[in-house]
């Protein structure tokens, strides 16, 4: 059995949609959590702070650590 698809409506005279903070707050509030995140692993992960044991997450990061200005050795 196949399930229809309904076709999406056309935009008329170029209109661009607007989205309520509502439905964009999460979503916004997940790509905060993400960066900072990255932020982390990047800037303090086997450094003061090591969440891993081992120097793998130094060495996947080592670039980025130069790149954003992280002393790292």
């Amino acid at each position: 059995m196949a399930l229809a698809v309904p076709a999406a409506p056309l935009s008329v005279g170029g209109a661009t949609p607007v989205i309520a903070w509502r439905e964009l707050a999460p979503w916004l509030l997940f790509a905060v959590l993400a960066a900072v995140a990255v932020l982390f692993f990047v800037g303090s992960e086997q450094g003061a702070v090591s969440v891993f044991a081992g120097t793998a997450v130094h060495e996947f990061v080592h670039d980025a650590r130069h790149l954003l200005g992280y002393p790292c050795h």
